[in-house]
Parts: C-alpha cells; sequence; structure tokens
C-alpha cells in the first residue's frame, strides 16, 4: 500500500475509486467496504484508494473533545496496509477543510486533487460540514461531477451491524471477546511499564502498572481479564491477567492498569508492554479481608490460563476471513 499525505499543492492524475472515513480499528466491516472498493476500481480499470485523516475530524471542529480510539493512528495504517488495498491518502484535516461543504470537499480535493472516479460511501457514512447532506445528496453532486457514487453493502454478523460505536460498545461493557470478534483481531492496549505502590508484590501477585503511550485509546471496563502479555520487542509471548479498576480493597480512588504476567520473574520498570485481550474473567469488586482477595487472585490465575490455553489452540491476533 502507498502511503500518500496530502499537502495543499498536491495533484494526483491517476483516476482511482475512493472510499473515506476515519477508520478506527479497521475492523471487519471497513474490511469488507474495501474489498467492495477495490471490486469497483477493478470493474473501472484503475487504482484502488482509502482516504483517512490525520486527526479525529471532532478534535478540530471540538477542542476539547477527546476521542476513545480503537487504534492509535500507526496501528490504522499498519492494519489498513493489510487489506490489499493500492493507495492510502491521508488528509490534513484542519478548520478550512471542516469548512467546505459536502460539494466543495467532493469538487476540490476528490475530483481536482485525487481524480476521483468512483465513490464508495459506507453505509452510514456522511462527511462535508456539519455533515449535513446525505448519499443521495452525494449522487447528485457526483453526476455534476464526474464521480460515480455507490454505497456500501453493510458487514452484518450475527444480526449486528459492525461499526467502531459498536465495537466501543462492547468493550465498554467489557465484552472483549465480542469486540475482537467484529474487529477480526483481539484488541490491544500498550504503553510503559511504571513504579507503582507494589501492593501486589505485598501480597504474591506483583503487576506492572500500564502507562498507556496513547491516553485517547479506549481502555476497556473495569474488571479483571485473561490477556497475552508482550514485553519490549520480544516476540515471546507471556500468559498474563490483568485488573482495571481502583482497586476497592485498598483505596478505591485511582484507576490503574495492572498487569500480573503468569510464571514471570523479572524487573521490566521503564519497558514496553503491550497486552491483547482474550476474555474477561469477573468484574472488579471490594473484598472484606486481603486474604479473600488473595485466594480470589489465585482462582483468577486458574482461570486466566484456561482461558488462554483454549486460545492458544486457535490463532492468536486472528487473520481475517471474511
Amino acid at each position: 500500500m502507498k502511503v500518500v499525505r496530502l499537502a495543499s499543492d498536491s495533484v494526483y492524475s491517476e483516476p482511482c475509486v475512493a472510499t473515506i472515513g476515519f477508520f478506527d480499528g479497521v475492523h471487519r466491516g471497513h474490511r469488507y467496504l474495501v474489498r467492495q472498493v477495490m471490486e469497483t476500481a477493478r470493474r473501472l480499470g484503475v487504482s484502488s484508494t482509502v482516504i483517512t485523516f490525520d486527526r479525529h475530524p471532532r478534535q478540530v471542529v471540538k477542542t476539547d473533545y477527546r476521542p476513545l480510539l480503537l487504534s492509535t493512528f500507526e496501528e490504522k495504517m499498519e492494519l489498513l496496509a493489510t487489506t490489499g488495498v493500492d493507495r492510502c491518502v491521508v488528509l490534513p484535516f484542519d478548520k478550512t477543510m471542516a469548512a467546505l461543504s459536502a460539494h466543495d470537499f467532493m469538487a476540490e480535493v476528490l475530483r481536482d486533487k485525487l481524480n476521483v472516479k468512483g465513490l464508495v460511501i459506507g453505509y452510514d457514512n456522511r462527511f462535508g460540514h456539519n455533515r449535513s447532506e446525505g448519499f443521495d445528496d452525494y449522487v447528485v453532486y457526483g453526476r455534476e461531477l464526474g464521480i460515480e457514487v455507490s454505497c456500501a453493502k453493510p458487514f452484518v454478523l450475527n444480526g449486528i451491524h459492525v461499526s467502531s460505536s459498536v465495537i466501543r460498545s462492547f468493550l465498554q461493557e467489557g465484552e472483549v471477546a465480542m469486540a475482537s470478534t467484529c474487529l477480526g483481531y483481539d484488541y490491544r492496549l500498550f504503553g510503559t511499564v511504571v513504579k507503582g505502590e507494589h501492593i501486589g508484590t505485598k501480597i504474591g501477585f506483583p503487576t506492572a502498572n500500564l502507562q498507556l503511550e496513547n491516553a485517547d485509546k479506549l481502555v476497556p471496563a473495569h474488571g479483571v481479564y485473561a490477556a497475552w502479555a508482550r514485553v519490549g520487542d520480544c516476540d515471546c509471548r507471556w500468559p498474563a491477567m490483568l485488573n482495571i479498576g481502583s482497586r476497592p480493597t485498598f483505596d478505591g480512588k485511582t484507576v490503574t492498569i495492572e498487569v500480573h504476567l503468569l510464571h514471570f520473574d523479572a524487573d521490566i520498570y521503564g519497558d514496553a508492554l503491550s497486552v491483547t485481550f482474550v476474555g474477561k474473567l469477573r468484574d472488579e469488586h471490594r473484598f472484606r479481608t486481603v486474604a479473600e482477595l488473595v485466594n480470589q487472585l489465585k482462582k483468577d490465575a486458574m482461570a486466566a490460563e484456561e482461558l488462554l490455553e483454549k486460545s492458544r489452540s486457535k490463532t492468536h491476533e486472528k487473520q481475517i476471513r471474511e
């Protein structure tokens, strides 16, 4: 996949069929859309293009908006590169672009700069100032501008129209397995191991406190999860259980992401750490005594190993089949 960052004076003469969107998570619905773009491009004998943005558009329109991202920009580009699309155009989204109407965006950017001959619109996608226009308007503008506009079919999984918002809802409810099914791969957080209060060490379950590299990455609901962990650049993955929450048995105030790597004994403070969610074990709750908590953690460790052993027989970070 060729990556193009569109500059103000950029003009590309090679005709293409394109789709446009933020593509957060590059989930199975996005991949289904991209395949439709590629099929239309083959029919017209031109190249296929995904058009996306260098930041979330709402961050420009509303400066205090904080997105809950399924993927960082770097992750998104890596995932798009696996779709087979010919080219990805990254638009520098700013206030000037945000002010363009859908018609002017199609004329000034899609037609004049990118030579788009076909535009495949996601079934629920809108663009242009205030997103006030819809698919029927795009079709009319396309006829005027020489752009064939078509509406993509949605990707439906077990009655669910897969979308980024649906996946966010699953994660916010702790349904990480359902989120992974819709994504087509297991959800991941990554960051750096920082020093904590050593509470886990004192009770026999030392944890790595994860400080996220990107604070806008969505953190799943509070609870205890089974996960695979990778330390630094090592290809080895370690079985782990992690707790997201406020440690109500102790202080109940500060929200942390604490990862206990099973059968692991090394000092990893300052190291990079990524965790890939496999399943939720239980909700977080307050125990009457530390002894009760320790007893439950032992059960959690056994449950995590059992769940991870089941997942080991499958492909970790699943390949997209659809």
